[in-house]
């Protein structure tokens, strides 16, 4: 996994972590867009990407439905 892949996944987890609800990875985006100094993530299905991998390893839940949401797991 690539340095950039840790920066991305690290500033979704800040997100996700500040979140009261699971999010959207559009809402994601958006909230990761209001941070001038980030690397930029270039779209919604770039954050699904991420999100995805790091579910796999247990770190983040995905709940199914229309569309997809996205929580740390507890």
């Amino acid at each position: 996994m690539s340095a950039g892949e840790y920066d991305r996944y690290d500033r979704l987890r800040g997100v996700l972590a500040d979140a009261d609800e699971p999010l959207t990875a559009r809402e994601i985006l958006a909230l990761v867009e209001e941070c001038d100094e980030c690397e930029e993530i270039d779209s919604p299905h770039r954050v699904a990407t991420v999100l995805g991998r790091r579910a796999e390893r247990g770190e983040v839940e995905v709940i199914a439905g229309q569309p997809y949401r996205y929580r740390l797991a507890t």
